[in-house]
């Protein structure tokens, strides 16, 4: 009976450590300011359970104690002018009067662009009207006998 209680002890302390992935970890960002987004979420300093990340093959969804909700498009403020109401923050925008004095016009500016292809030879060295074939002069005295032609 003593043998059978220190192998269940043994078989109890190994086996112990295939249960270690199935608690919950708690998510420390690795660079201050740059947040942990978890389908959406911010789990920074939040507790995660259910994250096996590279350990198994299958994907379990996460789920995320204590994060906060992250918009994929930030809600930011619009100024509309035909509100009639100045904005809250931005450079500050004033409107001339009407019966203020124009500046002198601008003079007048034109500019265009052309291309065309470059001027053909006056004569050309090819004929008009080739032959199919042309034959060219054969030397045997210079062609080394040992090469084949």
């Amino acid at each position: 009976m003593r043998i059978g209680g220190v192998t269940l002890a043994l078989f109890i302390a190994t086996n112990s450590t295939a249960f270690a992935g199935g608690g919950f970890e708690i998510v420390i960002p690795g660079r201050p300011g740059v947040p942990v987004i978890i389908n959406g979420v911010d789990a920074s300093y939040a507790v995660v359970e259910g994250d096996w990340g590279l350990g198994k093959g299958t994907h379990v969804e996460p789920t995320v104690y204590g994060g906060r909700y992250v918009d994929p498009v930030p809600r930011v403020g619009h100024y509309y002018p035909s509100a009639g109401r100045m904005p809250g923050y931005g450079r500050l925008e004033i409107e001339p009067p009407a019966n203020r004095r124009l500046p002198q016009p601008a003079e007048s500016y034109h500019q265009s662009w052309s291309a065309q292809s470059a001027p053909l030879p006056a004569q050309s060295n090819v004929p008009v009207d080739p032959p199919e074939i042309i034959y060219a002069p054969r030397d045997d005295r210079r062609w080394p006998h040992h090469l084949p032609r």
